[in-house]
């Protein structure tokens, strides 16, 4: 069994890579990554993920295309003096266009309880329901994603999960035939690493932990 002193080590050692080498990492490689993703938990064993591995270059270009027009679209909108920032801000967001792979987390809402109340039910608990069921969803394929990525550092490949991109989430998934049900995650470029970011600054359990005894 793994000791927590050699996961610690593994969970401080990732890094959100960028930049790949050009080849392709072998598809059992990348299918034992994802056995390894999900093994992650659920809300009730749903398993709310799914998995869409993208290696064609032109899908891939296709997507960055779409990430880049929505780049520009809002940055008509951000004030003038702040439209150079966001705009290099923005530059981030097409950082996957280069990896061999692009893998992109799906997951949709559990729907158990909604499935469950009727007409007598208040609207605020009708919410709360259906923001839990959504998020139940988003969660464990979150978990799933931080599974992936831990592998992938265990496999030698280098990976990020970029939220970025969702600016243009209606073309992404119209690009990649995700069903209307699903919803996007992240996406992931996967690959070889071709740099080796430094650690980032990270804040002490002390300031992010309150106690409630």
């Amino acid at each position: 069994m793994i000791s927590h002193q050699d996961l610690h080590e593994l969970m401080r050692a990732r890094r959100s890579v960028r930049r790949f080498r050009p080849e392709m990492p072998p598809r059992t490689l990348i299918a034992s990554i994802l056995a390894s993703a999900v093994t992650a938990p659920s809300a009730s064993n749903k398993q709310p993920w799914r998995f869409v591995v993208v290696e064609r270059r032109a899908t891939i270009a296709a997507m960055a295309a779409s990430v880049r027009a929505a780049v520009d679209r809002i940055a008509t909108a951000v004030e003038p003096d702040m439209e150079a920032s966001f705009r290099a801000y923005g530059d981030y967001f097409t950082r996957f266009e280069q990896a061999p792979v692009v893998i992109v987390p799906i997951f949709r809402p559990l729907t158990m309880l909604s499935n469950l109340t009727g007409a007598r039910l208040q609207e605020d608990d009708r919410s709360r329901i259906q923001t839990m069921e959504r998020d139940s969803g988003l969660i464990g394929t979150s978990l799933a994603l931080q599974n992936l990525l831990l592998a992938a550092q265990a496999a030698g490949l280098g990976a990020s999960g970029m939220t970025g991109p969702l600016v243009a989430a209606a073309d992404l998934r119209e690009q990649l035939a995700v069903p209307a049900s699903w919803y996007l995650v992240a996406l992931v470029p996967i690959g070889y690493p071709d740099e080796a970011p430094p650690a980032t600054e990270r804040k002490s359990v002390d300031h992010v932990t309150r106690w409630i005894a």
